[in-house]
């Protein structure tokens, strides 16, 4: 129930067509439900029937102008919708009425009587409450006087109206009209247009809702599936700006990657555009992203494009990433399909879906750039932008990764969405000396500071590594020039290293040798002043004894006698 616009509605059961009308399909009135052969008209209208009667307890009543009951059960049941169970508990009741033109020509006139009188029985039998009426042209080609058609047609949708039958009524699309009589879309409360086209022999089914009498409803073309789970329809026009923000960062599973971005890692919930020639590892660098969210104990999808599984599986052996384990355990699922197979929009519902379904942590695209011949370049922005919306609005983090055909200086991509990406990382293959070396240049994370430098790419059977970068007097080098510059430099620190310790050594004898020069010189001193002290010391005792001879002598001439 819609208490805001009072208009109650009943659940369909069709995945997204209840979020695309706020709640279904409208209780007790009449939904027309018209397109060319082979758009899903029945199996739109038995869908709606079997959830009803399934899922919501609310019996229905299928009748059918053209095709057998059992035939109609038979189509169904690879969906696994078993209607014969449902009929045989009284879930479903269904009607097979023919009509032969040329039997009613000779019995003259001809109304709907009998119809009402039947589906009154088969209502009333198991307590319907839905209708589907399969298909309408059948019913009303046996008249031939226009204005009892019209009669005939009111009197059937206003007799399903006071019945209270929420009710789902087919029709062929005409001539410039919705419908092949052209009215019932104007007695009809709800009509929903379903289309089968076909561009560059891909084929498209699409969905639009004309009309819904009392209720606001999206209008735009919707991409709608027919495959083994049923009818789906994913709203995808609607996407816009209303995204999930997060300060948390996510490894990339590369290490050195993570460290040349400040905090360690891009944001989770961002877009990250890895574009690169053949051969530079985008796909590589992709499963790393993949594989860094299993052993997180997340969830992934990796959505190829140019590579089956098993092939991407044995590929990434060989760079020490085992995916296996994580693909047994539900952690990681891959979804391969070739760009021509579907549709731009079938390809985008078909993503959408699986992401609601499987409800991931990352999302790989491997290579979008696939995807340019399947439509124009507005046709494919279009598409990835709608799938950047969506993955952000979930907080999903997405690796895109793009392929260049050239490297001639020119960066932007083929369809312009480098502006969409939070985080941008160039991929290139350089050839340098004969040889082709991988350079890594991270041109672009949002919200964060980054390194500038080009890192020389290396894949081995340890993983990825990103080299520190090496400046020659040429610029950076790789790959055998950075060796052989490495190789030159370690000759040079030895010889410098060998002709320091040759001088330390001539240093240290001359030292030596000027200690031992010294040692004899200060010898040489302590000897002089020995002798000087010697010699002072013997001028004094001869002083001294002098002085005591000439005192005597003196007193040797006085005579005395003493």
């Amino acid at each position: 129930m819609d208490a805001s616009l009072g208009i109650t509605k009943s659940l369909t059961g069709i995945e997204g067509f209840d979020d695309l009308t706020l709640g279904g399909l409208p209780t007790g009135r009449p939904t027309l439900v018209c397109g060319s052969a082979g758009c899903g008209k029945t199996l739109f209208a038995t869908t709606f029937l079997v959830h009803g009667a399934r899922d919501y307890d609310e019996p229905g009543v299928f009748v059918t102008f053209e095709e057998r009951p059992v035939d109609i059960a038979a189509n169904v049941a690879s969906l696994g919708f078993d209607i014969e169970g449902l009929i045989e508990s009284d879930k479903i009741a269904m009607e097979h009425i023919e009509i032969d033109p040329a039997e009613v020509a000779e019995i003259g006139d001809f109304d709907l009587e009998g119809l009402f009188l039947r589906l009154e029985l088969a209502i009333d039998a198991i307590g319907a409450k839905r209708v589907v009426l399969d298909t309408i042209e059948s019913l009303f080609s046996a008249f031939t006087n226009q204005a009892v058609l019209r009669a005939e047609i009111r009197r059937l949708f206003d007799w399903l109206k006071d019945k209270g039958m929420t009710t789902v009524i087919t029709a062929e699309r005409g001539d410039g009209t919705l419908t092949r009589q052209g009215l019932e879309e104007y007695v009809s409360d709800c009509v929903i247009l379903l289309d089968h086209r076909a561009h560059n022999q891909i084929s498209t089914r699409r969905m639009r809702i004309v009309k819904y009498r009392g209720t606001a409803h999206g209008t735009n073309e919707y991409p709608f599936l027919i495959d083994r789970d049923g009818f789906s329809v994913l709203p995808v026009s609607s996407l816009g700006l209303d995204h999930q923000v997060s300060e948390e960062r996510i490894a990339s599973g590369v290490e050195d990657l993570d460290a040349m971005i400040e905090g360690g890692g891009f944001f989770r919930g961002s877009s990250i555009l890895v574009s690169g020639v053949a051969g530079s590892g985008k796909s590589s660098l992709a499963a790393s992203f993949v594989a860094a969210a299993a052993a997180r104990g997340e969830r992934a999808i990796y959505f190829s494009f140019e590579e089956a599984q098993g092939q991407i599986v044995r590929n990434m052996r060989s760079i020490g990433l085992g995916l296996s384990q994580f693909i047994e355990n539900g952690q990681i699922r891959f979804v391969s399909a070739r760009p021509t197979f579907y549709s731009l929009e079938m390809h985008l519902a078909i993503m959408l879906r699986e992401v609601n379904r499987f409800d991931p942590h990352v999302v790989v695209l491997d290579p979008i750039s696939a995807f340019l011949e399947s439509g124009d370049h507005l046709e494919v922005q279009s598409m990835l932008l709608r799938m950047v919306d969506f993955l952000k609005s979930r907080g999903i983090s997405a690796v895109f990764t793009h392929l260049m055909h050239n490297q001639d200086g020119a960066v932007a991509t083929d369809i312009g969405l480098s502006s969409l990406m939070d985080g941008w990382i160039l991929m290139l293959n350089r050839e340098i000396n004969g040889e082709f070396n991988r350079e890594l240049y991270l041109l672009k994370a949002r919200g964060t500071a980054h390194s500038n430098q080009v890192r020389e790419f290396v894949m081995n059977a340890d993983g990825i590594q990103l080299l520190p970068p090496y400046l020659g007097e040429t610029g950076a080098l790789t790959g055998s020039a950075r060796r052989y510059e490495e190789a030159k430099a370690r000759r040079a620190e030895v010889e410098r290293r060998t002709e320091v310790e040759r001088k330390r050594k001539q240093i240290e004898a001359r030292r030596r040798r000027a200690l031992a020069q010294i040692e004899a010189l200060q010898a040489d001193l302590e000897a002089d002043a020995a002798e000087i002290a010697a010699v002072t010391q013997a001028e004094a005792d001869y002083r001294r004894q002098a002085e005591a001879d000439a005192a005597e002598m003196e007193l040797s001439r006085r005579g005395d006698g003493r």
